[in-house]
């Protein structure tokens, strides 16, 4: 199985995992896991008031799987006039926010992240120089008075 295979495999097991599967053929069914979670923001909608959450995520990488996943469950991503790019606000449930949506990005973050590097170190390795490790911390030079 291909690493491309195995993450997007990985990924819809996370889904399953926040959307409540508690069986394995609810675990692979991947679009009605994200259905289950856009029903769980929807009881959540109309049980508590929705808050305005403020997020800052640098990583372009990470902010576009966080807008995705926002879209996909129904939320709405925005930001206001002259914010930093990196700036991503929604209105929703704080129960659904703190128990599905935030927890379930950082597992897909890391999961992307990781599958990222490898990716990154196996080209370098092979297209640059075989060493990828961070640079040698040496001792700071004598200064001179």
């Amino acid at each position: 199985m291909q690493s491309e295979d195995r993450l997007r495999q990985k990924l819809r097991k996370i889904e399953a995992l926040y959307a409540g599967a508690s069986t394995a053929g609810e675990k692979a069914a991947a679009g009605a896991a994200a259905e289950r979670i856009r029903k769980q923001f929807e009881s959540a909608s109309r049980n508590e008031s929705s808050e305005e959450f403020k997020f800052s995520i640098p990583d372009p990488w990470s902010r576009q799987l966080f807008i995705a996943l926002c879209r996909r469950y129904g939320v709405r991503p925005f930001r206001y006039p002259r914010m930093h790019r990196q700036t991503v606000l929604i209105r929703a449930p704080a129960s659904f926010v703190q128990q599905v949506l935030w927890p379930e990005f950082e597992e897909l973050s890391d999961a992307l992240t990781s599958h990222l590097l490898e990716i990154t170190e196996k080209i370098i390795r092979e297209e640059v120089h075989e060493a990828t490790q961070d640079a040698d911390e040496v001792a700071e030079p004598r200064r001179l008075r």
